[in-house]
C-alpha cells in the first residue's frame, strides 16, 4: 500500500513507485521534430541518445538500432494522425529495482508526442527578453552536455524568468562564464564573427546547435568560433540568439538595457528551411 495525495491505494494503482527516472532522474531523453512523417536531424539524435545511455551506463538494447528508433517514434505520430508537424520526446530509464545502485543495468522507454502547428521553421519576431540566471550553476562536466531526466535548474530559472516577466534566462557555469539558455544553446554575434560557448563549458550537446554551426562556416564573410563567453560580452553582441530542435532559431531582443538586431539569424533560418526542404 501506499499513500498518493492523502489517499491509501494499492502500490500497483501507481507506476510511479518504482520508475527510476522519478526516483532517481535516472533517465536520458531526446526530443525530435517531425516533418511530413520525417523526423529531422535523425542520426544525430540517434547517437546522441546512444551516447548519453553509454554515459550514465545503461545497456543498450540489441534492437535498438536507427530504423528501430525511427519506426518507434513515427509509428506513434501516424496512429495519433499527426505526422505532417509534430514534436515527440522518447525518455530510457534503467528498469526498476535498487536503490542509488540498481539491481539491474537493463532499460524501459516511454515515447510520447504532440502536435506542431509550423511545419518549416518560422522566425518569432516578437520582443523577447533575457536576463542571467544566478542562482544555480552548471557544472563543466559530461553530463551537463547530455539530456538527463534531472532538469531542475532549468525548471528553476523557468519559474524565475516567468516572475520577472522574463522569455528567458541565460545559465552561467560554476566559473561564471556564459553556458546556454534554459530551452536551448545560445549564439553571439559580434561584427562579422559568430560565437557560441564549446561544450567543454558545460553547454548541450544540441542538434540544433550543430546544425547552426555548420550552416554558418558557409556564409561568406562570417567567422565562426567555439570560445568562452562572459557575462559581460554580451553587452557587446550586435546579436543575441538561441538554438533548439523544436523553434529553430529565437532572436533575443533584449538583454539588461540593450537592444539586438536579428540579421544572421533570419539568414540562417532561411539557410536552415532550405537545407530541410532539399532533404
Amino acid at each position: 500500500m501506499i499513500n498518493f495525495n492523502g489517499n491509501i491505494v494499492a502500490e500497483e494503482d501507481n507506476i510511479l513507485t518504482q520508475n527510476r527516472a522519478f526516483l532517481y532522474g535516472d533517465g536520458v531523453f531526446e526530443t525530435v521534430k517531425i516533418i511530413n512523417n520525417k523526423i529531422l536531424f535523425l542520426e544525430d539524435h540517434y547517437f546522441r541518445l546512444m551516447a548519453s545511455m553509454r554515459v550514465v551506463r545503461m545497456e543498450i538494447p540489441m534492437n535498438f538500432t536507427m530504423e528501430y528508433f525511427e519506426e518507434q517514434i513515427l509509428n506513434l505520430v501516424q496512429q495519433k494522425g499527426i505526422s505532417a508537424s509534430a514534436r515527440a520526446r522518447i525518455t530510457v530509464f534503467r528498469k526498476e529495482g535498487g536503490f542509488y545502485l540498481p539491481k539491474t543495468n537493463e532499460v524501459s522507454y516511454l515515447i510520447h508526442a504532440t502536435v506542431l502547428e509550423d511545419v518549416l521553421y518560422t522566425l518569432n519576431s516578437a520582443e523577447y527578453e533575457v536576463d542571467l540566471y544566478k542562482d544555480f550553476y552548471v557544472t563543466k562536466q559530461l553530463l551537463s552536455s547530455i539530456k538527463t531526466t534531472n532538469k531542475m535548474i532549468n525548471v528553476t530559472g523557468s519559474i524565475f524568468a516567468h516572475e520577472n516577466g522574463l522569455a528567458n534566462c541565460i545559465l552561467l557555469n560554476d566559473t561564471k562564464n556564459v553556458v546556454e539558455v534554459l530551452q536551448g544553446n545560445l549564439f553571439m554575434v559580434v561584427g562579422n564573427k559568430l560565437i557560441t560557448p564549446p561544450v567543454s563549458e558545460g553547454c548541450l550537446n544540441g542538434v540544433m546547435r550543430k546544425q547552426i554551426l555548420a550552416l554558418a562556416k558557409k556564409v561568406e564573410g562570417i567567422e565562426v568560433v567555439e570560445e568562452i563567453i562572459s557575462p559581460f560580452d554580451l553587452q557587446k553582441a550586435d546579436e543575441l540568439f538561441l538554438t533548439n530542435v523544436i523553434t529553430g532559431i529565437q532572436p533575443i531582443t533584449k538583454y539588461r538595457k540593450k537592444d539586438f538586431t536579428s540579421n544572421l539569424a533570419q539568414l540562417l533560418l532561411q539557410k536552415l528551411n532550405e537545407s530541410i526542404s532539399e532533404n
